[in-house]
């Protein structure tokens, strides 16, 4: 009895999709992480999977400006997220570019497992 609820636990386990079982990751940014742009009118989070845009959020922050040794974070909230239309691109666009300085986009996201991830890309406009 015991070996066929094991064996029967272990079909079912090789029959779930493992694209349920792992959770959303970036997979790509424009700027990359630790690139250096040039006055970007836009930035995109690329997810592996299709997020669920109402638990998503994404910030622009500065986090140094040249000249400025004493600068704290300051958040930048001209933008406008759009979602791709397989919801796993989030393009934020910029009402005026980027001035120079560094920056992290701060994210976070969940797929349909509902797990919630985060984490930042960071940049440099120069």
């Amino acid at each position: 009895m015991r070996t066929t609820a094991l064996l029967a636990a272990l079909a079912l386990t090789a029959l779930t999709p493992t694209a349920l079982a792992a959770h959303v990751q970036l997979t790509a940014s424009t700027p990359a992480a630790g690139a250096s742009a040039k006055a970007p009118k836009a930035i995109t989070l690329t997810f592996s999977q299709p997020v669920n845009k109402a638990k998503a959020a994404a910030s622009i922050v500065m986090t140094a400006m040249p000249g400025m040794p004493n600068h704290g974070e300051m958040l930048i909230r001209n933008f406008t997220p759009v979602w791709s239309a397989d919801g796993k691109t989030l393009t934020l666009t910029l009402a005026k570019p980027l001035p120079k300085g560094s920056y992290d986009v701060r994210w976070q996201a969940s797929a349909a497992d509902g797990h919630a991830v985060s984490g930042k890309v960071s940049f440099t406009v120069g």
